[in-house]
């Protein structure tokens, strides 16, 4: 071998083990950086005719499975769905109230029960019927309260979901402008790691939003596909997925005849495609969950108020002083349930005349399956008047509308503003083990939900420790790394000095 040639061979290797200690600096010093993966660069023997001539050290690469990255980013969207539902939630099963606390609707309906059990008592004390009215108009403060709760967290659902297609435009503009510059660069031979992980990293935080399969090109070009097996285009400019604000109300809802406008993409409607993510959740939210919590707490109020009516007493009415008929479809405008729970009211004549508690408000026919006949206690009737408190307190409280007659179910299915929506339990009979079943219901919905935010978090935080280990910085091997480099750099100096000896040597006896 010759001098200059072993000249050449160390210096090759001083080069590459320069570029080597550069990628070891490079790791060790974005340890802690948010999306850095761990760079390495294979070295490369160079030959010319079955003559080594040195090595190099190729282009700094990532050290990343990508069947890894995807999975981690998609317990990443699972986690962040998993947020917004516990917490939407969490708000409405603080309305409710806690369950024998005395502040749920249940309980509430159970004070006006005990209440006029202890008027049936005394008909006459004018002191009972004020507390009569009083635990009635607590009643319909409750159904209000929580009703209006329902109707806002179901507003804040669409105006996230705004806020996430506006996220979604921007990480797609963000991806496009990324993947550009990737296959500029690969295209004039230049490494693209760091360009890939700020790419992965924007990835990551667009699968929040809205969970994608990233199909990778040779190219450095990308294929994003949504969950809903839709493609995204990428596109550096505009928007690509469009939404509109909404003042949502009792009967609004997206659909065939609904006024909620649709998520577009491209001028094609993929609201129903969207699932997963904070956008696919939010959806979920406005269209099915509150819905259903809204049509089960109207159906609950319209009940209440009928029975009382159907028994002689107007106990409960709408703002207009208006009683829903609960014989129609929940879902048809003339019924009036929808946002009854909203507008339920202590009746006005009830209200300025506690006495009717005892009296009665109207006379009730007798009709068979219905109810039996009722004559109001007249003005100068009796104190004593019981007949009305036994009717209400056996009949509108409980589950029979006369002696032997049940009364109708209360609808479980074709409920929501389209007619579409089921609730998950049967109906109890009676009004008051209605309304602890459904506060029960949606209470145990948020703890479902903080379950499964609990189990998606931890999913997320074992795949984010397993992708840190096979793709992220481990400061020991890299100083590790650094020493093996640092001895190598030596081994390679000696020889390039006890090479340029040699040479001066040699210049020596030539002289």
């Amino acid at each position: 071998m010759s001098i200059d040639l072993a000249i050449g061979i160390a210096r090759s290797g001083l080069l590459a083990t320069q570029r080597a200690l550069a990628n070891v600096s490079q790791n060790i010093t974005n340890a802690e950086t948010p999306g850095y993966t761990r760079k390495t660069g294979a070295p490369e023997s160079r030959t010319a005719g079955g003559m080594p001539l040195g090595v190099r050290l190729g282009d700094a690469r990532r050290e990343v499975d990508q069947a890894l990255l995807n999975e981690r980013d998609s317990r990443g969207g699972e986690a962040a769905a998993a947020q917004v539902r516990e917490r939407l939630l969490s708000g409405i099963e603080a309305l409710h109230g806690t369950a024998g606390a005395g502040k749920t609707v249940g309980d509430a309906i159970g004070a006006l029960e005990t209440s006029l059990t202890s008027l049936r008592g005394a008909p006459q004390e004018g002191a009972l019927q004020r507390l009569g009215v009083e635990a009635a108009r607590e009643v319909a403060l409750r159904f209000q309260d929580v009703a209006a709760g329902v109707a806002d967290a179901r507003q804040q659902a669409h105006d996230g979901m705004l806020r996430e297609v506006e996220q979604v435009n921007i990480g797609l503009r963000e991806v496009a402008q990324l993947t550009i510059a990737i296959r500029g660069d690969r295209s004039r031979g230049l490494s693209t790691a760091d360009l890939e992980d700020r790419r992965d990293m924007a990835l990551s935080k667009l699968s929040q939003s809205l969970p994608v399969q990233a199909l990778h090109q040779p190219d450095g070009g990308l294929v994003l596909l949504a969950r809903g097996g839709f493609a995204l285009p990428l596109e550096p400019e505009g928007d690509a997925i469009t939404a509109s604000s909404a003042d949502l109300g009792a009967s609004s809802f997206h659909g065939p005849g609904g006024d909620i406008p649709p998520i577009l993409l491209g001028g094609a409607n993929i609201t129903r495609q969207l699932g997963g993510g904070r956008l696919g959740e939010y959806v979920a939210l406005r269209d099915a969950t509150l819905p259903r919590y809204q049509a089960e707490l109207d159906l609950a109020a319209a009940t209440l108020a009928t029975r009382f009516d159907q028994q002689g007493l107007r106990l409960f009415t709408g703002i207009a002083g208006q009683m829903p008929d609960t014989s129609l479809p929940y879902s048809d405008p003339a019924s009036g349930q929808m946002g009854f729970a909203r507008e339920i009211r202590l009746a006005d004549p009830v209200a300025g005349n506690p006495a009717l508690l005892r009296d009665g408000t109207h006379a009730v026919a007798d009709t068979p399956g219905g109810a039996s006949g009722f004559t109001p206690n007249p003005a100068d009737g009796p104190a004593g008047f019981a007949t009305l408190l036994d009717r209400v307190v056996t009949h509108s409280l409980g589950e029979t509308v006369r002696p032997g007659v049940t009364w109708p179910p209360i609808a479980s299915g074709g409920i929501g503003p389209d007619g579409t929506l089921n609730s998950p339990f049967i109906p109890p009979r009676a009004i008051g083990d209605y309304a602890a079943t459904l506060t029960g219901v949606q209470a145990g919905d948020r703890a479902a939900a903080t379950a499964a935010l609990e189990r998606a978090e931890g999913l997320k935080a074992g795949m984010e420790a397993r992708f840190q280990r096979e793709s992220g910085v481990d400061p020991d091997a890299e100083m590790a790394m650094l020493i093996r480099l640092q001895n190598a750099y030596a081994a390679n100096a000696r020889v390039l000095n006890t090479a340029q000896q040699m040479w001066d040597q040699l210049q020596s006896i030539g002289r």
